[in-house]
């Protein structure tokens, strides 16, 4: 599995999002930016995010995920 294919997967599941996604070797960590996470707690937006890779998770192509959730106001402040 490549950055490229779990940056696809995960913008085509969380609406209006960007993906950022580094790692390799089964082990990845992934910077989303998306409006969908306003008002969500930090589980809810961990949640989506794996909702959108898990298949890839279960069938072992993808062993973990690391992720790092942000609205695109508390992507600005980080940067």
């Amino acid at each position: 599995m490549t950055t490229d294919e779990i940056q696809k997967l995960i913008e085509a599941g969380v609406p209006n999002s960007k993906a950022m996604v580094s790692g390799g070797e089964g082990k990845y960590e992934a910077i989303v930016v998306s409006e969908s996470f306003k008002d969500l707690s930090m589980i809810k937006e961990h949640q989506m995010v794996y909702a959108t890779v898990k298949p890839q998770i279960a069938s072992g192509e993808l062993h973990a995920l690391s992720i790092k959730a942000f609205t695109p106001e508390e992507w600005e402040k980080q940067q």
